[in-house]
C-alpha cells in the first residue's frame, strides 16, 4: 500500500517508562503485540475476564486516515458486551441501505437488516482511529474498576523466541531495549507482520493484479447515508468500479479501481486525484463543492492467510493472520471475531478451568472464517474485475437482467458484506436437538432480541449461559452455568429461538456462540455438551 506517513489521529497511550526496563524480565500472562481494533479488543476482554493483558504498540495512538470504516452489527454486539458500542454509534453513521448502480442508471437497492428488533443497525460507518479511541477509553474505565489491562506506547517489539512454557520478547523504547516474558503472546501486528517475519511463517494466497485509490474528502454535501457502488461508473477516468460511503465528520470516502499497470507517484499527485474526485461529484450534483482531501491511499486486493493461527504459545489474529479485501467490510470484522473466539479460551486455560487443548479450536474456528471471508472476497474481485472477455459479457448480463429482475440480484457481487461465521459441524458443538429456526442452530452466533428488559445479547455476557424458553422446567447442573429463564419470549425472540416449538433449552458459549439446543432439560446431554465446548470430552 503507498499511503501518506503516519500521522496520529489520536495520541491515546503515550510513551511512559516503566520500572520494568530496569529490572529482570518479568512474565505476564497474556502479551498482545499491536493496539489497532484487534488487539485493543482482545486485552479489554481479557482484562474484563480476570485476565491480565499487556499491550505493546510501536506508536503512541491511533493513526490518521480511515483504513477500516465498515464495522458490521456482529462487531457492535461484541463491542456492546465489552461496554464501548455506545460512544461507537453516537458517532458513527448508521446505515443498512446500499445500491447499485451500473453506468448512469441504478441498478437495484438492498435492505440488510429489514426486520426489527434489534439493538444494532446492520453497520456503522466509522473511521478506524475513533473505533480504537473508544476501546482505549472503554480500557482507562475498566482499570478504574480495577481490571489489569495495560497499553505501552512506542514499545517496538523486536524479537520473540519460544520456551516450553513461555515466551521472551525483546522490546525497544525511546530509552533503549528491555525484555520481558509472556505465558501466551498474540500477535495483533497487522497484514505486514513483524512477528511473524521474525518466526518465518508463511503468509500465502492471491494478489490481485488491480490498483484501488482511497480517498477521503471533507466536505459538505447532501448525498444519503447509503453504500454507494458503480460498475463501470459514468464519470471521467473512474476506471471499472467506485464506491461511496458518507463517515462522521462531513468525510467521505471515494473508491476508484485504477487497473494494474499504473504509476503509483503519477495516480497519488494531489491533482490528478481531484480531478476524479471532481468528475465524480459534478456527474452526481452537477457542481462541485468545496472539498478538502483529508486523507489519500493505494492498495491492491489481496487475499492471504497462515495455514495456522497458532504457532505453540504465540497465536495471530485479524490481519497478521489473514487479509482480504476491502470489498465486503471482513478485515476488521472478522478480525474483532478473532479476538473474541481467543479470549474466553485463554482465559479458561489460564484460570485451570479448561485444557490448553482448547486453545488448538482456535485455529481451527477462526481458519473456518477466513477461508469463508476469503472465498466471498475473491469472489467479489473475479466479478468486479472479470479476468476474460466471457467473464465479463456474463458479469453484464447479470447486471443487464439484475435492473428489471430480482431473481439475477443475489448474482450481483460488489463485495458480499460481513456476517458472522457460523461453525456447521464442528466437533465442539452438540448436534442439533431441536426442530428450530437456522439462525439460532449450533455454531452460530446469537442473534439478538427484544425482552422484558432491554435485549437478549445483554443477557449472555456471563461466561457459559443456559437459556430456557417457555415452559419448561430446569435441574441442576454439576458444571457451573449461568442460568437465564424467559417464560414469555417476545414475538423477534420466538421466532429467532423456537419456530414451531412451545419451549427451548440452549447452552451458548462466552463468546455467544449456540453450543447445543434441545426440546427439554436434559442433564446429561448438556453437561455432555458443556465438556467438548470446553475440550474435554
Amino acid at each position: 500500500m503507498v499511503a501518506v506517513r503516519y500521522e496520529t489521529a489520536f495520541k491515546l497511550y503515550p510513551y511512559e517508562k516503566v520500572p520494568e526496563q530496569q529490572s529482570q524480565p518479568v512474565r505476564h500472562p497474556v502479551v498482545i503485540v499491536g493496539g489497532g481494533p484487534v488487539g485493543l479488543a482482545l486485552a479489554l476482554d481479557l482484562g474484563q475476564k480476570g485476565t491480565p493483558a499487556l499491550v505493546l504498540d510501536d506508536h503512541d495512538g491511533a493513526g490518521l486516515g480511515s483504513k477500516a470504516i465498515c464495522f458490521a452489527k456482529r462487531t457492535l454486539d461484541i463491542a456492546h458486551r465489552l461496554g464501548a458500542s455506545a460512544d461507537m454509534v453516537d458517532k458513527g453513521v448508521v446505515w443498512n441501505v446500499g445500491k447499485v448502480f451500473h453506468g448512469d442508471g441504478n441498478l437495484f437497492e438492498f435492505n440488510l437488516l429489514p426486520e426489527n428488533g434489534h439493538r444494532h443497525p446492520a453497520f456503522i460507518n466509522l473511521q478506524q482511529p475513533y473505533f480504537e479511541r473508544f476501546l482505549v477509553e472503554r480500557i482507562n474505565a475498566a482499570k478504574a474498576e480495577g481490571c489489569d489491562i495495560e497499553i505501552r506506547g512506542r514499545n517496538l517489539v523486536t524479537d520473540v523466541v519460544q520456551h516450553d512454557d513461555h515466551v521472551v520478547v525483546s522490546v525497544d523504547t525511546p530509552d533503549g531495549p528491555y525484555t520481558l516474558e509472556a505465558d501466551w503472546l498474540v500477535a495483533c501486528d497487522g497484514a505486514r507482520s513483524p512477528v511473524r517475519d521474525m518466526m518465518g511463517l508463511d503468509f500465502a494466497g492471491r494478489v490481485f493484479e488491480d490498483n484501488f485509490l482511497i480517498a477521503d474528502v471533507k466536505m459538505k454535501a447532501d448525498f444519503p447515508t447509503e453504500r454507494w457502488f458503480w460498475f463501470e461508473p459514468p464519470f471521467k477516468d473512474s476506471g471499472q468500479s467506485a464506491l461511496l460511503h458518507k463517515q462522521p465528520d462531513d468525510i467521505w470516502r471515494i473508491d476508484f479501481q485504477l487497473g494494474w499497470d499504473i504509476d503509483r507517484e503519477k495516480e497519488m499527485n494531489p491533482e490528478r486525484i481531484r480531478a476524479r474526485v471532481d468528475a465524480m461529484l459534478s456527474s452526481q450534483t452537477g457542481t462541485v463543492p468545496d472539498y478538502e482531501l483529508f486523507w489519500t491511499s493505494i492498495y491492491t486486493f489481496q487475499c492471504r492467510r497462515m495455514e495456522k493461527f497458532r504457532h505453540n504459545r504465540i497465536f495471530f489474529a485479524g490481519d497478521s493472520a489473514h487479509q482480504v479485501s476491502p470489498f465486503g467490510a471482513r478485515g476488521a470484522n472478522s478480525g474483532v471475531q478473532d479476538a473474541e473466539n481467543l479470549a474466553w479460551k485463554l482465559d479458561l486455560v489460564l484460570k485451570g478451568a479448561a485444557p490448553e487443548s482448547l486453545l488448538d479450536t482456535y485455529s481451527t474456528e477462526r481458519g473456518f472464517g477466513a477461508d469463508e471471508n476469503i472465498l466471498n472476497s475473491s469472489r467479489a474481485t473475479d466479478f468486479m474485475t472479470p479476468k476474460s472477455e466471457i467473464s465479463k459479457i456474463f458479469r453484464n448480463a447479470v447486471l443487464d437482467l439484475a435492473r428489471d429482475h430480482a431473481f439475477a440480484r443475489p448474482m450481483v457481487n460488489s463485495g458480499r458484506l460481513s456476517v458472522p461465521c457460523v461453525y456447521d459441524g464442528f466437533p465442539n458443538f452438540a448436534k442439533d436437538g431441536l426442530q428450530a429456526p437456522d439462525v439460532s442452530r449450533p455454531g452460530a452466533p446469537c442473534p439478538d432480541a427484544p425482552v422484558e428488559n432491554g435485549f437478549l445479547l445483554d443477557h449472555l455476557s456471563r461466561g457459559f449461559v443456559l437459556l430456557s424458553l417457555g415452559d419448561v422446567a430446569v435441574g441442576d447442573l454439576d458444571t457451573p452455568v449461568h442460568h437465564l429463564h424467559i417464560a414469555d419470549p417476545s414475538p423477534e425472540l420466538r421466532a429467532r429461538y423456537l419456530g414451531d416449538q412451545a419451549q427451548a433449552v440452549y447452552l451458548i458459549r462466552p463468546d455467544q456462540h449456540v453450543v447445543g439446543r434441545w426440546s427439554g432439560f436434559d442433564a446429561a446431554e448438556i453437561q455432555a455438551a458443556m465438556q467438548i465446548a470446553l475440550g474435554k470430552a
